[in-house]
């Protein structure tokens, strides 16, 4: 019985999940109000950048180290917001005990 779709591959499953994440991580942003969780969305949407990075890559074969890198450097630029991004949430849970995005607005100091 011949079928409308082909069988996915491995990497467009990757892609569907790639973005999947992508999604949920936009979605975290828009919607939650808790900065820590809009910091664990914003990484989440970074980590399916990679996936969707790596993913095509290897779709197209040979040794595409442009996506390589710009992966790479996502990765880095992950790690610097995660420290700042960490720093941020310390010190407002230490100045205010709820924590929500719409009043940081008095982050001066």
């Amino acid at each position: 019985m011949p079928t409308l779709l082909p069988a996915p591959t491995a990497q467009s499953c990757l892609l569907i999940i790639s973005t999947l994440l992508a999604i949920i991580g936009l979605a975290g942003v828009l919607l939650r109000r808790n900065p820590l969780v809009v910091l664990m969305s914003i990484e989440l949407m970074l980590n399916a950048a990679n996936l969707a990075l790596v993913t095509s890559a290897r779709m197209y074969g040979g040794l595409h180290l442009e996506a390589q890198v710009i992966a790479l450097m996502i990765m880095a630029i992950a790690a610097a917001e995660v420290g700042v991004g960490l720093a941020l949430v310390v010190m407002i849970f230490k100045a205010t005990p709820r924590a929500d995005v719409d009043e940081l607005h008095e982050l001066h100091g």
